[in-house]
Order: structure tokens, then C-alpha cells, then sequence
């Protein structure tokens, strides 16, 4: 029995990077009804480095109603809704990378601000306590601090990067319940696994785009008896 879960990152308010990739989902919940999808959203989408994608302003969860509804609106059998930074970068350095050289405490605070501004979006029953790090980086003292800070789980990497940026340093192995993704197209090949997760991005502008293509690649893959469906949790 293979277990299998597709997570979306970098779905925002961001008019590229938005609930429009939801349609393929949709498409694909047409074929498998009890398919599984995690979406992980940033909290202040900003993106400052890319003039072609960047905003003038932190796209705000609260200052987004119609975004926030949609996501409370989702069928709660096929979706749920994860954590993906505060504001995905740093502004004006990088649009990636918010916790791939930060401190404990510096880590505490933006999962403070996280938690807050989802509060503040009346969304806090609709997220899990589940944190992805953009691009994967994630410091050793940002993971001990979300385990200190109650996150339930952490979706990261299997790989170290040689030029040193991705390196947990052996502490994820010391957080309770990690999963990481094993599928990734075109960068980690589309084929199952014991425990499968399928990740792909809501950006337009990126190759991992999920689009009608990569939907329906995906569901030449989904034609199989032996997969379950699950969360991130069933992956544990």
C-alpha cells in the first residue's frame, strides 16, 4: 500500500501565486474523491527581490477577506491548511530563506507574528499546527523553536545542500513527527513511494507549478488500487 499526500506551497493572496492552482485540485477530486491535499500558506506573502513578481506591501492574511473565506470554504475531507513563513523571505535580501540563518528567539517571533495575524484573520481553527520553511531552509534553533513553540509537525528536506544553505544539523531528528517529501517534478521524479509526498507550487512562474499538465501527469500516477490518501499526519 503506497500512502499518499500532494501539498501546494506559496498559496496566497498573490495574484500569481494564488487559489487558481485550486482547479486543478478540484479536477483532480472529480477523479479521486478521498485524494488528500496539504496547503501551505504564507502568513505576509512578500516577494521584493523579482521586479516582474514583486509586491509594493506584505499581503496580509487579514487584510485578504475574500482569500480567508475560500480557505475556510474548502472541503475539509480533501484539504488542509498549513503554515509557510511570515513573509516567505526577507524583504529587500531574499524571497526565500526567513529561517534558514535565524536565532531562537528571532524564530519565536515570527512564529508569534504567524500565530497572531492568523488569529487576526479569524483562520486559527482553519490552520494546522504544521510549518513548512520556504525553500526547506530551516536553522537548527528555528527547529528547536518550533517544537518549543507547539508545532505538530514539520514538513522539510531529505537532502543537505553542498554549499552548506540547507543543513538541519541533525536536529530535526530530535523533533517527534517530521515528514519529508520524496516527489517533487521535474526536480524529484513523479513515482510512488511507501510514504509519498507530492510537492508542488501555486507560483506561475515557477517549473513546479501544479498546472493542466502536471494535474494530468498526476493522475496517470493516482491509477493505482494500492494508494491510501492521507494528511501529513498519516506520513508519519
Amino acid at each position: 500500500m503506497y500512502k499518499v499526500n500532494i501539498s501546494i506551497d506559496d498559496v496566497s493572496p498573490h495574484p500569481k501565486s494564488s487559489t487558481k492552482v485550486l482547479e486543478q485540485c478540484r479536477h483532480l477530486i472529480n477523479i479521486y474523491p478521498s485524494i488528500k491535499f496539504t496547503l501551505f500558506v504564507p502568513i505576509a506573502y512578500w516577494r521584493t527581490i523579482r521586479q516582474s513578481i514583486a509586491t509594493l506591501k506584505p499581503l496580509l492574511l487579514s487584510e485578504s477577506p475574500l482569500f480567508c473565506e475560500e480557505l475556510k470554504s474548502l472541503p475539509k475531507d480533501n484539504f488542509e491548511v498549513a503554515y509557510h513563513g511570515y513573509y516567505h523571505g526577507i524583504p529587500q535580501e531574499s524571497d526565500n530563506d526567513e529561517f534558514k540563518d535565524i536565532s531562537y528567539d528571532k524564530a519565536i517571533s515570527l512564529y508569534t507574528r504567524m500565530f497572531e495575524e492568523v488569529k487576526k484573520a479569524k483562520l486559527e481553527d482553519t490552520f494546522q499546527r504544521i510549518l513548512r520553511p520556504p525553500a526547506w531552509r530551516m536553522s537548527p534553533e528555528a527547529i528547536v523553536a518550533a517544537k518549543d513553540f507547539g508545532f505538530e509537525i514539520l514538513a522539510l528536506s531529505p537532502d543537505k545542500y553542498p554549499d552548506g544553505s540547507l543543513d538541519y544539523k541533525d536536529e530535526d531528528k530530535k523533533f517527534k513527527n517530521v515528514v519529508y517529501y520524496n516527489v517533487s517534478p521535474p526536480y524529484k521524479p513523479l513515482k510512488l513511494h511507501e510514504k509519498t509526498e507530492i510537492v508542488y507550487h501555486a507560483c506561475e512562474w515557477d517549473s513546479n507549478y501544479l498546472n493542466k499538465d502536471k494535474a494530468n501527469e498526476l493522475g496517470e500516477l493516482l491509477k493505482n488500487d494500492n494508494i491510501e490518501f492521507c494528511f501529513l499526519k498519516g506520513l508519519i
